[in-house]
C-alpha cells in the first residue's frame, strides 16, 4: 500500500500539478524544478512503481489456506472466480503501468531533463511521448485501484 500510494500520488502530482504549472513558472525558476525536483520525484515515482509490483507479486504468490502457491497464477490467468479475475485485471493494469514508467516515461524524461545526451529533435519528440504514456497511466490507475480494492478473495 505504501509503495502504491507513493507511485500513484506522484503520477497525479506530475499530471495535475507539475506539468500544467511549468508553463506559468518564470524561466529563471524552471531549472529548480527540472534540475532538482523532477529528477528526485521521478526517482521515487519509478521505484514506487517497481516496489508496488514486487510487493504485490510477493503477496499474490505467498501460500494461503487452500492455495499453497498463492492466488497469483490464477489471478494472472483470469480464472478461479470473480474475486480472482478482479484482482487479476488489477494486476495486469499495474504491470502495464509499471512497464510504461520504466520503458516509456523514464527513458523520455531522461532526455527531456538532460540526464542523457539527446538532440533537440529527440528532446522535442520525448515530451509528447512521455506525456501520452503518463496520461494513459492516469486513466488506467482508476480501474486498477477499483479492481485492487474491490476484489474479494475470501
Amino acid at each position: 500500500l505504501f509503495f502504491g500510494v507513493m507511485w500513484i500520488g506522484l503520477l497525479y502530482y506530475f499530471n495535475f500539478v507539475q506539468t500544467p504549472t511549468m508553463p506559468k513558472i518564470p524561466a529563471e525558476f524552471k531549472k529548480g524544478v527540472s534540475g532538482y525536483i523532477a529528477p528526485s520525484a521521478l526517482f521515487f515515482f519509478r521505484w514506487g512503481a517497481a516496489f508496488t509490483v514486487l510487493t504485490g507479486a510477493l503477496i499474490a504468490f505467498l501460500p494461503r489456506p487452500g492455495m499453497p502457491g498463492g492466488f497469483g497464477a490464477d489471478a494472472l490467468l483470469l480464472r478461479g472466480g470473480a474475486g480472482l479475475v478482479m484482482i487479476g485485471i488489477g494486476m495486469w493494469l499495474a504491470l502495464i503501468m509499471a512497464a510504461n514508467v520504466w520503458f516509456v516515461i523514464w527513458p523520455n524524461q531522461k532526455k527531456i531533463l538532460g540526464l542523457v545526451e539527446a538532440s533537440d529533435e529527440a528532446k522535442a519528440k520525448a515530451g509528447p511521448v512521455a506525456t501520452i504514456a503518463s496520461r494513459l497511466n492516469v486513466l488506467l490507475s482508476l480501474p486498477m485501484a477499483y479492481c485492487m480494492v474491490n476484489a474479494n478473495l475470501s
